[in-house]
């Protein structure tokens, strides 16, 4: 009794520490994470050798396989950037008036969100909120919450995004069927969470004009952008590969040379390197833009991922630490004896810890480090069903505490309470809705 009160008192206050560290001290969440994984190695009686190696081994596993998938996506996205194909998806939907202006929203980010980080792709994408604001004379928060909230699913549940993929690969989960019920997944919870939340509340949502500071961005000239197939052909070019290779090993026999391509050209790094390059000659060379500026834009896009790796490294650390301890093995043990479903244990460690954090990206490494021992103990439940759990909490409580916060608030030009009242609440609804989701498909899969 005595070591499982200490493994809980471990686990919570280390927790404690990173959220102290993180929110209160303003410390980077790298170090916050790196400080918090000495800790514990310190408190469960570690010899400092192992705990270095723990560390070591930790940010090196997990860093060997996502550095690389993680440049080749942010290269992609930055293609959509420049080259305005982020746009077009946009412009195109708008032409379908059987679809509303905040469905239009939704499917904007859910396929542009593929390839952009959410920051970026609010940033990205907004201008088009605004545009399409103006011209139906709608409320802002009508349009920003619904695509926002679109971003964040995706973000959190939909590889190759880090977070996503980061717990499809520690849990072992297949990378294809995650793919397709994060999408399956991401929309439902998306539409729910976004537009039929807002459509209940009726004359309740204020009306929002385009800020002034922003009512100058314009939205590209139609002819200035990428066609459509060529937009869709280089976004989900990586998607399909992946699949692809899911396909294969339902479908085929192990060993054949067909086998062997589809698997080769389906693996994360070899899909999303061949994607970099199909966008560097469609969306970029094809459009009278030389190496040397590509390179440029590839520096540029590079420089901003520093951060994500550096934070996902730290995860992989404490992570590495969590096992290394033997506390994740004693922490397995104690979950097991609570009578709550590991789907929803998952879900709430996550809601919780982004909450607590401010980053889905930390609260989703965090909570699989809680909850990956749990998995050998349940095997009637895929892998592919907790990582789809752990990224619904995920989507949760976008608080004061997550920069995404703020940003809404800013372009919508909305109070704080009105913030919390319609964006932390859509994605709220959006997590429920995702929850019910999973658990729903937990009975199919």
């Amino acid at each position: 009794m005595d070591s499982q009160l200490w493994i809980i008192g471990t686990l919570l206050t280390s927790i404690i520490l990173i959220v102290f560290t993180i929110v209160k001290m303003k410390i980077h969440p790298f170090l916050a994470l790196l400080l918090a994984s000495f800790y514990v190695g310190a408190l469960m009686g570690m010899n400092p050798l192992d705990m270095v190696n723990a560390i070591e081994g930790g940010i090196g596993g997990t860093l060997g396989f996502l550095a690389a998938v993680i440049g080749l996506g942010t290269i992609l996205g930055k293609m959509m950037e420049i080259s305005g194909a982020a746009e077009r998806i946009g412009i195109t939907l708008q032409k379908c008036r059987w679809l509303s202006p905040d469905v239009i929203m939704v499917l904007v980010g859910l396929v542009c969100g593929i390839t952009l980080f959410v920051e970026v792709g609010v940033v990205l994408l907004i201008p088009l909120a605004f545009s399409i604001a103006k011209k139906t004379n709608t409320s802002l928060l009508k349009l920003a919450i619904p695509l926002c909230t679109a971003l964040m699913a995706v973000h959190c549940i939909v590889p190759p995004h880090p977070a996503a993929l980061y717990v499809t690969n520690k849990l072992g989960a297949d990378i294809g069927s995650v793919i397709v019920y994060g999408l399956i997944v991401g929309l439902f919870a998306a539409l729910i969470g976004g537009p039929l939340f807002l459509k209940l509340l009726g004359n309740r949502l204020p009306f929002k004009a385009v800020p002034a500071e922003f009512s100058d961005i314009e939205v590209r000239k139609e002819e200035d952008l990428p066609s459509l197939g060529a937009t869709l052909f280089t976004v989900l070019l990586p998607i399909v590969l992946m699949l692809v290779k899911t396909a294969a090993e339902l479908n085929m026999t192990k060993g054949t040379a067909l086998y062997t391509v589809l698997e080769f050209i389906g693996n994360p790094i070899t899909a999303m390197l061949i994607a970099a390059f199909v966008a560097y000659y469609v969306l970029g060379i094809k459009r009278n833009m030389g190496m040397s500026t590509l390179l440029v834009k590839t520096e540029e896009c590079f420089g901003s991922i520093a951060n994500i790796l550096l934070i996902i490294g730290a995860g992989g650390a404490f992570n590495g630490i969590l096992k290394g301890s033997g506390l994740s093995d004693g922490l397995a043990i104690i979950l097991s004896n609570l009578d709550m479903h590991p789907i929803l244990l998952a879900w709430l460690v996550a809601i919780i810890l982004h909450a607590a954090v401010g980053s889905a990206t930390v609260a989703m490494m965090g909570a699989t480090a809680i909850v990956s021992p749990l998995l050998p103990m349940y095997p009637e439940i895929s892998p592919e069903i907790i990582t789809l759990a752990i990224g619904s909490g995920a989507i949760g409580c976008t608080i004061v505490t997550d920069s995404l916060f703020w940003l809404v608030k800013q372009y919508c030009g909305a109070t704080l309470s009105e913030t919390f009242k319609y964006y932390t609440t859509a994605t709220f609804i959006a997590s429920l809705i995702a929850l019910a989701g999973t658990f729903l498909l937990s009975y199919i899969v």
